[in-house]
């Protein structure tokens, strides 16, 4: 009898279960939209699909209608998720100050200190009107896009030869990092690490960077109490976190040192470099040097090293676009002389030659659509507002706006969304087709848009043309590439790749 009762009561917590469980189903907008479950919300889900945790957001927004709130019960962690364009305009434009970064992104972000990236308010415009000043000038962007060609040339070049004449594989996404950050380097300190070169030195900086970058992405997950204190310990992702930020810090005032050393010495007003400008300007302390470069040697290194990655990934499975570029590339190459042809025999373009390229820019812009370098942006609210979808935001309410997700919703770019198809960027006269930001947010939108976005596509586009016109990249048969968990969407693997030289008479 005993026997009985007990199975009776496990039916019925079974059956209690089961009806429960079929509640919370019938409380969902849409099937694909998680299950809250109570005291864990919808973090059950969420911890379940992190493995793929871009593609699981974008199909909950497809089925959602574009916004949705997450929330992960007694944790307190609470996000209105969106990738509506409408609902991006009025946040990232139409009511712009109502909507920040905001102080708890700022502690989330705490590595950045207090740079540009997670500045608001007077401190940002102060900040952004500084860089644009110099950015903008003309001493800069001639220094720029110098500095991106010479770089191309003398080391990615002749590194790609040697690979390809090894036979040997390379890791590509290294490569387009190691490459970067001497780019960013130079750009911002006027001085190149040389980390991209036979035998590829180790780089502490970078790989603090990227530990850094992966727990940035987990501080949104965890509840804020729960990761300060394991920062305050320095125990699980926080005790990276620690190790990374020293490294960091330790790179910067190395350098920073040294340049102002340079100053007292010889004098640098003479040089291109941001670090020279802010030290002949007296513009700022240690820390303001310190965070002002860390924020742009993010924005540098991984924003354009994970395009450039992405950009060779989806080239390896789209031949056809990749023809097509080819094509557009072979009448510029056949104009080059000899000061325009590099070591080895090999092409080198400038940045000029490459301006009215309309195929390459709507390639280019047609991975950034697919594979946005930030997948998501964080927002707060400051005073209670409508969103054009309808959803109310009450003061300290949080945003997560999702670009990644933008990029592959059928509602805002057709049925073909998920299609790397550069033609939907030209219009039938040949031309590049205006798309507002507010729908491509790869460079963010509004008054916070990227003021590097032109001197981006300068390096983009001088590291593609040269790569595709004197090298086949093949992917490496069997290598998984997909997202890793970062607030910039690196590949959690790498892109393994195999090079061989181009003939002139196969790419013509």
């Amino acid at each position: 009898m005993d026997v009985l009762f007990f199975f009776v009561e496990i039916l019925i917590i079974l059956c209690s279960f089961i009806v429960y469980y079929l509640h919370l189903q019938s409380k969902k907008k849409s099937p694909l939209e998680p299950t809250e479950w109570p005291v864990m919300g919808h973090l059950v889900e969420l911890i379940a699909n992190l493995h793929r945790f871009h593609d699981w957001a974008t199909d909950l927004l497809a089925g959602t209608e574009r916004n949705f709130e997450a929330r992960a019960g007694l944790t307190g962690v609470r996000f209105f998720v969106t990738c509506d364009p409408p609902n991006v305009r009025h946040i990232f434009t139409s009511n712009f100050a109502n909507y920040p970064k905001g102080d708890e992104f700022a502690e989330i972000f705490d590595v950045f200190g207090d740079g540009i990236f997670n500045a608001d308010g007077e401190s940002w415009r102060r900040q952004r009107a500084l860089s644009q000043l110099h950015m903008a000038g003309p001493l800069f962007r001639a220094f720029s896009t110098r500095c991106s060609r010479d770089k191309v040339e003398k080391s990615l070049l002749p590194f790609l030869a040697h690979v390809a004449d090894e036979g040997s594989r390379c890791d590509l996404q290294d490569m387009f990092l190691r490459l970067t950050f001497d780019l960013t380097c130079t750009l911002v300190f006027g001085v190149d690490p040389g980390c991209l070169g036979i035998g590829l030195p180790v780089i502490p900086f970078a790989r603090a960077m990227d530990d850094a970058l992966e727990t940035l992405f987990l501080r949104h997950i965890f509840p804020m109490k729960c990761w300060k204190l394991m920062s305050r310990l320095e125990v699980g992702q926080e005790k990276k976190m620690a190790v990374a930020r020293r490294t960091i810090d330790g790179f910067v005032a190395e350098t920073v040192a040294k340049r102002r050393a340079e100053k007292l010495r010889e004098g640098v007003s003479d040089s291109a470099d941001m670090l020279s400008s802010f030290l002949c300007h007296d513009d700022g302390n240690d820390v303001f040097l310190r965070d002002t470069t860390v924020n742009l040697l993010l924005a540098g290194r991984d924003t354009t090293g994970s395009a450039l990655s992405w950009f060779f990934y989806v080239l390896s499975k789209n031949p056809r676009v990749e023809q097509k570029l080819l094509d557009e590339l072979a009448p510029v190459a056949s104009r080059k002389d000899a000061a325009g042809v590099g070591g080895d025999g090999m092409v080198v373009f400038d940045a000029s030659e490459l301006r009215d390229l309309v195929y390459l820019q709507a390639a280019l812009c047609e991975c950034l659509r697919l594979y946005p370098p930030v997948p998501f942006e964080h927002k707060a609210v400051v005073a209670r507002d409508e969103l054009p979808s309808g959803e109310v935001m009450n003061p300290g309410d949080k945003i997560l706006v999702f670009s990644y997700s933008m990029g592959r919703m059928e509602a805002v770019w057709g049925k073909d969304c998920m299609e790397f198809r550069p033609e939907r960027w030209i219009s039938g006269e040949g031309k590049l087709l205006y798309v507002p930001s507010y729908k491509f947010i790869s460079f963010n939108a509004g008054p916070r848009t990227c003021l590097g976005k032109e001197m981006a596509f300068v390096q983009l586009k001088t590291v593609a043309a040269a790569v595709l016109w004197n090298f086949a990249v093949e992917a490496v048969p069997g290598h998984v590439v997909e997202p890793k968990l970062s607030i910039i969407l690196h590949m959690k693997d790498g892109f393994l790749v195999t090079v061989r030289r181009r003939s002139a008479m196969s790419s013509s």
